[in-house]
């Protein structure tokens, strides 16, 4: 699969918040339209609506994780799997930005940025490809 990060960006860019960007440009994987993926996510924005908690785009990542991984309603098998991920990934996430909250990503305390929304965007997108090519999809 070609990389969507560009189109991650470009959503981002025109004010979708960071779980937007990166939820939208997958929901075609996850088998979601667009508008109901938007309106899923709106208030991921600013960790989690107000710059204090869980990055938007690893929040958004996770999202698309949970859709590919869980075997849905009734299907609790999925569920311990589906946590592992999830900390597979906050973890890469993590070690590549410096931290996974928004406000410290941000500096909102120290005034020392770890990385942009955008590069937070672009590394939400890259564990969501790495998960989309281990699953073949």
């Amino acid at each position: 699969m070609e990389s969507r990060i560009d189109q991650a960006l470009e959503r981002h860019h025109m004010g979708y918040n960071c779980a937007q960007s990166v939820v939208c440009t997958y929901c075609d994987k996850m088998g979601v339209d667009e508008d109901t993926a938007f309106k899923m996510t709106e208030a991921f924005g600013l960790g989690m609506g107000g710059m204090q908690s869980t990055c938007g785009a690893l929040s958004g990542a996770l999202a698309v994780a949970g859709m590919l991984n869980s075997k849905g309603m009734n299907q609790y098998v999925s569920k311990k799997d589906t946590y592992a991920l999830a900390r597979q990934m906050t973890g890469e996430f993590g070690s590549r930005v410096g931290s996974t909250i928004c406000k410290e990503i941000k500096g909102v305390d120290t005034g020392t940025i770890l990385k942009s929304c955008d590069g937070c965007v672009e590394e939400g997108c890259r564990l969501v490809e790495k998960l989309l090519e281990e699953k073949g999809l």
